[in-house]
């Protein structure tokens, strides 16, 4: 277990989390980084779009987008288009690079940004590896943007005050990891 796991599994306890969370998130320097980078093991990847229920040709949001795997993926795998958002500008290169290179130009785009001050409106669905603390800090967003229908999949963290339509768990690398489906217009 990386040093990375073991603070996020001591975050989901409640406890825990509550004290160290903070002190964790202050490590990530400016308040547009609202999370570490932890990729998601491809085995939940594949997990929160198959619980998203991703068709061809739905638009994709992954916010805090990393090295791309969730948007690749979508177009790769569930035939859709999709956007990653993304704060740093290295991981940014890297996944524009690797999208190039898979040839997915036409339906996976990249863009270097606070995810926060995007126009949500477009999406179907949005995927999340946030902590609770910054989907609380997303959530009025996806309130104000996502039209009825369209779903939102955190990895691990809730999105509090909504109620999860789905919750699904998935083993990888000796974690259990909690994927919570949202969907917009059910009841909260």
């Amino acid at each position: 277990m990386t040093r990375m796991q073991a603070w996020l599994f001591l975050a989901q306890l409640p406890v825990v989390g509550a004290l160290w969370l903070p002190a964790l998130a202050q490590q990530f320097g400016k308040t547009e980084n609202l999370a570490p980078y932890i990729p998601s093991p491809q085995v939940v990847v594949d997990k929160m779009l198959e619980a998203a229920r991703v068709k061809p040709g739905e638009l994709l949001y992954d916010l805090g987008s990393g090295d791309g795997r969730i948007v690749i993926t979508a177009a790769q795998k569930f035939s859709a288009r999709a956007v990653g958002v993304e704060l740093s500008p290295e991981l940014c290169r890297a996944a524009t690079a690797r999208v190039k290179s898979l040839g997915l130009e036409e339906r996976v785009h990249i863009i270097h940004g606070n995810l926060l001050k995007v126009d949500l409106s477009p999406a179907d669905v949005v995927t999340l590896y946030l902590l609770t603390t910054s989907n609380d800090r997303l959530r009025p967003n996806l309130e104000k943007y996502l039209k009825p229908g369209a779903r939102v999949v955190s990895n691990d963290f809730q999105v509090r005050g909504w109620q999860a339509s789905e919750v699904v768990k998935v083993n990888a690398g000796g974690l259990t990891h909690t994927i919570y489906v949202y969907e917009i217009g059910r009841e909260r």
